[in-house]
Parts: C-alpha cells; sequence; structure tokens
C-alpha cells in the first residue's frame, strides 16, 4: 500500500459492479473515483499490473458506460504511466514513478523485465488511443512489440525475461505460467482487438511451438498439460504447471472460432484442421484444469503449482509439492470454462464451474459470526487439509476475474457489449471492444523488415506526434500531448487541475453495428 489509498479494488471491480447491476455500490464507487482518486503523489507501482487492473478498470468502466468520470482519470493515469516506456528500446521498465512519470528498472532479476508484463499492456494503451486520437499511446505499445519480434524467439517461445534497454532476453526459461502466460494470451488479443494480420502470425507461430515443445501427457489418465524448459529449447521439460497456465484452454478457443459458436465457426470455409486441433487442445486443457480441482479430495481446490506424473506406474496424475499447495482465488481454469461452454455450449462446463464455486464458497467464506455482518472471503494456505487454514488476505482478481467469469458463465443476458463476438478481454477481464477499423496501423514488419516507425494513419482526428527511432530513447513526457481536443467537457475538467486535456472518441459500437453501418453507408453511396 502507498501513501494514499488507489482504490484497487474499487477500481478493479467497477465493469463487475455494472455487469452484475449493483447499482448502490457502483453509484459509490463513482462517487469515490471522480471526487477522490489521485494519481498525483510520490510511489512506485508495478507497471504492467497499474495498468491491467487501474487503466484497464477504468477503460472498461468506459466503455460500458461511456461515462467520461473514468475516461478522464485513465487518461491521467495513462499519462503517467507512458514514463514507464522510456528505455533505448521502448521495452517497459518494471516500475514507473507517479509522481515524475519516470520509469524504474527492476531492483532484481539484474533489471530485467518479466517479458508477460513488458507485452501485456498494449490492449489497453491502444483503447486509450483509439478513445482519445492520440497516437503516441499506440506507438508505445507497438514498440514493445517490435523490439521483442526482433529478438527473434525461436519457434514462437519466449524466455520469461528481457533486458528493457537491449530487449535482449535473459536467461533460457521457457514457459506459460508465471512471467510468460499473457505474452501469448496478448497476441491473440492484440489481432482480436485490432485485426493487425502480424499478431494472428505470431500468435499461431507460439501455437505451433506449444504443441512441439511444451505438449505434453501425464500417467494413468492421459491429461494434457503444458510443461517447462528451464535451459529453453532443446533442453529437458519439466512436468510443473501453474495453475496460471489454465488460462490457455481459453485462448486456444478464442483463436480456433474468434469468438464464433463452435458448430457456426466450423461451417465456415476459413474452417481448417489446424482450427480443429486448437479445439481439441482447448478442451483437453481445460479438462485437466478442472481435474486440478475434483482430483484434490480435501477441498475441491486446485493448489498453485502441480507437478505431473509420466510414469507408466502412477496411480495419479500429478502431485503437490508443500510450498506449493495455497490457493489464490485465481480466475484461469473459471476463465477457460467460461470460454468453452460460450463457445460449445456443452453443459458439463457449467457444472465443473458451479463444483468449483461451490468448493470456494464453502471453503473460503468469512464471517464474524453477527446476524448483519456480510461474508467476506479470502486465500488459504494449504487446500489439502480441510478446515484448510484460512490467510487474511484477498487480491483484487478474485471479484475482478473469478466472480465475474463464473457469473458470465451462467448469464444468458445478450448485452452486445459482453459479447465474444463484439469484445477482447484484458488479462484481467475487462472489456474492451473490438475494432472494424483500427485508428492506427502497426507500421513494422517482422524482424528486421520495418518500413518506418511511422504508422498508417487510418481514420482519427488527431494529428502526427514525433517518436524516436526505435535505438534512442521515446520521448513519453507530457509536454507532447497536445493542448486541444475534441471532448470539451472532459478538457476543461482536466485544464481546472492543472492538467493537459485528452479527448474522448466516441465509444466504438458493437462490431455487428459497425459493420451494418458500413453496409448503409456503401448502399447510400451506390457501391453496392
Amino acid at each position: 500500500m502507498g501513501k494514499q489509498p488507489l482504490g484497487w479494488i474499487i477500481v478493479d471491480s467497477l465493469d463487475t459492479l455494472m455487469l452484475m447491476k449493483c447499482d448502490e455500490e457502483l453509484r459509490e464507487a463513482r462517487s469515490w473515483v471522480k471526487h477522490e482518486l489521485d494519481y498525483d503523489f510520490d510511489y512506485n507501482v508495478n507497471t504492467f499490473e497499474t495498468t491491467i487492473r487501474m487503466l484497464g478498470g477504468l477503460l472498461s468502466a468506459h466503455y460500458l458506460s461511456e461515462d467520461d468520470v473514468y475516461l478522464e482519470q485513465a487518461a491521467r493515469l495513462g499519462n503517467k504511466l507512458l514514463g514507464a516506456f522510456g528505455s533505448k528500446k521502448g521495452i517497459p521498465y518494471a516500475s514507473v514513478n507517479l509522481k515524475s512519470g519516470k520509469g524504474i528498472p527492476s531492483h532484481v532479476d539484474r533489471g530485467a523485465s518479466s517479458t508477460a508484463e513488458a507485452t501485456s499492456v498494449q490492449l489497453e494503451f491502444k483503447y486509450l488511443a483509439q478513445l482519445t486520437g492520440e497516437e503516441l499511446y499506440w506507438r508505445a505499445a507497438e514498440q514493445v512489440m517490435k523490439s521483442l519480434d526482433e529478438a527473434d524467439p525461436t519457434d514462437g517461445l519466449v524466455p520469461i525475461y528481457i533486458q528493457p534497454e537491449t530487449a535482449k532476453f535473459q536467461g533460457n526459461l521457457i514457459r506459460l505460467g508465471s512471467r510468460g502466460d499473457s505474452y501469448y494470451e496478448y497476441l491473440l488479443k492484440q489481432y482480436l482487438q485490432t485485426r493487425e494480420p502480424v499478431y494472428l502470425e505470431m500468435y499461431l507461430e507460439t501455437v505451433a511451438g506449444i504443441r512441439k515443445h511444451l505438449v505434453r501427457y501425464s500417467k494413468p489418465n492421459n491429461l494434457m498439460f503444458i510443461g517447462e524448459l528451464e535451459r529453453g529449447i532443446g533442453g529437458p521439460l519439466s512436468t510443473k504447471m501453474d495453475h496460471l497456465v489454465c488460462f490457455a484452454g481459453g485462448m486456444f478457443a478464442m483463436g480456433a472460432t474468434e469468438g464464433l459458436d463452435y458448430e457456426t465457426a466450423r461451417r465456415l470455409s476459413t474452417w481448417t484442421d489446424e482450427k480443429e486441433q486448437q479445439m481439441t487442445m482447448a478442451k483437453e486443457l481445460t479438462h485437466t484444469c478442472y481435474r486440478m480441482y475434483h482430483d484434490v479430495p480435501a477441498t475441491g481446490l486446485a493448489p498453485e503449482i502441480v507437478v505431473f506424473k509420466q510414469d507408466a506406474n502412477s496411480d495419479k496424475d500429478f502431485y503437490i509439492k508443500p510450498a506449493d499447495k495455497h490457493n489464490l482465488q485465481r480466475p484461469e481454469t473459471v476463465e477457460s470454462l467460461y470460454y468453452l461452454y460460450k463457445i460449445t455450449g456443452d453443459i458439463k462446463y457449467r457444472e465443473w464451474g458451479w463444483e468449483i464455486f461451490e468448493n470456494f464458497v464453502k471453503h473460503t467464506k468469512v464471517t464474524s459470526g453477527g446476524k448483519d455482518s456480510k461474508p467476506r472471503y479470502t486465500s488459504l494456505d494449504d487446500v489439502t487439509v480441510s478446515p484448510p487454514k484460512m490467510r487474511d488476505n484477498m487480491e483484487s482478481f478474485w471479484l475482478s476475474e473469478t466472480l465475474k467469469y463464473l457469473y458470465l458463465l451462467f448469464d444468458d443476458e445478450t448485452d452486445p457489449k459482453w459479447d465474444l463476438e463484439n469484445m477482447v478481454l484484458n488479462t484481467e477481464a475487462h472489456p474492451f471492444p473490438r475494432y472494424a477499423k483500427a485508428p492506427f496501423a502497426t507500421g513494422w514488419r517482422r524482424q528486421g523488415k520495418l518500413e518506418s516507425l511511422e504508422p498508417e494513419k487510418k481514420e482519427t482526428p488527431a494529428q502526427e506526434v514525433e517518436l524516436g527511432n526505435a535505438d534512442t530513447d521515446l520521448d513519453v513526457s507530457e509536454a507532447k500531448l497536445k493542448a486541444s481536443r475534441d471532448n470539451e467537457a472532459v478538457a476543461e475538467a482536466l485544464k481546472q487541475k492543472g492538467e493537459l486535456p485528452v479527448a474522448k472518441q466516441p465509444v466504438a459500437k458493437p462490431l455487428n453495428e459497425q459493420v451494418d453501418s458500413v453496409k448503409e453507408e456503401l448502399v447510400k453511396q451506390g457501391d453496392v
């Protein structure tokens, strides 16, 4: 915690309150965001966590409500966070100071940034660019991806650390667990968000690399798991798998179908054997992750990490080390259950989700005992004993992700803003719209085939913003942000507080509405 509250749980839960129609709580939260949330103080924050939870929470609240209160705060925070991208290669530093806007290298790991953290802020900054017309946000996000791709990962698989000044990978450890996970997730989601083909190409390379190097099956029940390469490609495979890896079931399903239901996607002319294989991987891995809960008899809750067995004489598919028995109420398994149910319609994913939900309630709910006391929830020390020891700590992702995914798993309402075909969820489960036409283009080619860092402008009222070369420091000072904007209300509010204003572009309509609008315009012009 810092010197003053940043409202992590409040901001991270805004869209959950909107989804669940918790109107009274939402009014209180909005009032706090408007009147009390302040980023102008001397405190270092983690770049990644602040981007996905705080910036992502504010942006998704704006997407769902079209309320400028959230956009104003998102713009203010985005301007602060840009300082993290000031390395020579544009790779964000691990932390940033909110007062100075200065990026700060990690105090451990020889200053390296986590690869997943550096490459999992792009959805947020690209959406902020789309809302504001401010190209600098977009280009900062793209520079990271260009620099990382030029590091030339083998078969699309990346080591989990990268040096921000050189964009060179540090070490050889490859995994889809901690510090690696959301790199792969955001390749697909950047493609879904912007339709930029370079990200689909990169994503498909990673899927092939995962299948070739990391996928294995346990004994005796042939459960698919994704292992780790501690010494890199060519080295021995560790059968350890973090619970974090369980996000990948949903990722594979979304990669195959792009959010369409399975039967519809299979009837398209674009359906291939490769996409069918991705769906098989999605189903098999999600089943494995369910078994990580179901096969823990004491609580029915998964530990943080399991180690899978491949010995033909094994009587159980995995075991749990003493240091890995805790449960942080993580969302990744129920996340994949949500995607698999929405895409396949198979009721078993709801049944598995309900079983997990009941065990969370049974073992992690805390009450003070009074008749008016409200339940609270906590993480656990050890899922292998009953009753498990409670930790007296709840991460904000319990509300922003785990409970949200469980709610969406059983929610049959058809709000188009929550439709998988119209939106993409960031790695903290905050929804952003997909673009029928992105406001800026990627502006770079893969592995040194760059034509220009200057993105092709598509359709945006914003003017050009200069950006340094890849080998020079990225100028991310607020002085670079333009003083004239097209949203007078937001601009005036920021001016009164002595800050540069940032614009608001109209919130993107759901994708189906955008397509209909384009068709109508073409009909008017006589082009169809």
